[in-house]
């Protein structure tokens, strides 16, 4: 007799690439239904018709009510699309007034499922909250939750001993893709690090590359403005810049000022096989930000065979163990330049392009990912 999974109904903001494994991963052990509520990420738009024909979980959108760029304030039909699907396990996002409804209306008992929420903190912002009303908000919502799924073991460890949560209450869930599907195309993906290699004259180049949006959390100008003279040193040292943003002027004054043409390149925004072809034809990768719940590019570098230079805000630089790169803090002058020579010693040159070449340097996190989630067929309540 098939057992019936249980339901789960998840509020979400937008869909992101690096969430589709996870939301499937996660359908195969629950009927999972994610509802939307932005038909795009606002500051970084993907191609959303390709993205939502890759996920085999039920997705419904909200998207009238008021709200201010990225921040929800709330979404008109949440009660009403709970009442509809009748899940066993409600989840919000963060300490959102999305999440803060779901426990104003069971302390008030409209609804009486389990409820919970991700939050994709790293231990530094942990430790060093950015804003007051999230500290009020993260203190008052955990007396209520009856569980949290965060990024790292870590960060268990942090409410575990800040919050007396139990361990069971705390779903261990970082952000972590499937290597095969991203590893899928490679005939494709060689075809175009081949182009690459060709149009930017990267062979036997060492090719730092930086992936991800060109915005002050990413504090690539002042990593740039930090290694500018050691790259200067060396012509044969290329740093690619995958991204656009807000930074992107500030970088490209950096450039004319230290003379920086013959190593820099800037690319624009890519997705896709666009996008993963270049850590077929790079070195390494780099994470420069003073502020990062987690960083999935490094998933991505490390998925692809690509060691990683991490910042030690990040919380992905959990997954930098021996042999997969180093951590630096890009906050300290010293250990910047320090840390970025003896990686850029480490790192080959660009060679022949060849994916099989490149093996994935990420474990298998299935087994993991399902002993985690089952906590929540078990009891989470207080």
């Amino acid at each position: 007799m098939e057992v019936q999974k249980k339901k789960i109904l998840m509020f979400h903001p937008s869909l992101a690439p690096y969430r589709i494994d996870q939301f499937n991963s996660l359908n195969e052990l629950f009927d999972l239904t994610v509802v939307f509520l932005f038909d795009n990420i606002w500051n970084n738009k993907m191609d959303q018709a390709k993205l939502l024909s890759q996920c085999n979980f039920r997705i419904l959108f909200l998207l009238e009510g008021p709200q201010r760029k990225d921040k929800v304030f709330f979404r008109f039909g949440m009660l009403r699309m709970i009442k509809k699907i009748q899940p066993d396990i409600i989840m919000g996002f963060e300490y959102s007034l999305t999440t803060q409804f779901l426990i104003l209306w069971k302390q008030l008992g409209i609804i009486r499922q389990k409820i919970g929420t991700t939050v994709d903190d790293s231990m530094d912002i942990c430790n060093n909250m950015p804003s007051k009303v999230r500290f009020l908000a993260r203190r008052w919502s955990i007396r209520f939750l009856d569980f949290l799924v965060v990024m790292s073991d870590e960060v268990s460890g942090f409410y575990q001993e800040n919050f007396k949560l139990k361990e069971c209450q705390l779903i261990v869930s970082p952000i972590l893709q499937n290597p095969e599907k991203l590893r899928a195309n490679g005939e494709e993906l060689e075809t175009i690090a081949q182009q690459y290699l060709q149009k930017y004259n990267l062979k036997n180049k060492k090719v730092l590359l930086f992936v991800g949006r060109l915005a002050p959390e990413k504090a690539l100008p002042s990593f740039l403005s930090t290694i500018s003279s050691d790259l200067l040193t060396d012509p044969d040292r290329i740093f690619a810049i995958v991204g656009e943003g807000p930074e992107l002027s500030l970088l490209q004054t950096i450039v004319e000022e230290k003379k920086l043409h013959d190593n820099i390149i800037f690319t624009g925004r890519l997705e896709g096989n666009s996008l993963y072809a270049w850590y077929l034809c790079g070195s390494g990768l780099v994470l420069p930000s003073i502020s990062e719940t987690f960083g999935a590019v490094v998933n991505e570098a490390l998925i692809f065979g690509m060691p990683v230079l991490c910042s030690c805000y990040a919380g992905a630089s959990s997954l930098i163990t021996s042999g997969k790169g180093l951590i630096f803090n890009p906050s300290d002058k010293h250990s910047t330049i320090e840390r970025t020579m003896l990686f850029l010693k480490t790192i080959k040159s660009v060679g022949e392009i060849r994916l099989a070449d490149k093996p994935s340097m990420m474990e298998n996190y299935q087994s993991q990912f399902n002993k985690e989630w089952a906590k929540l067929t078990n009891s989470t309540s207080k």
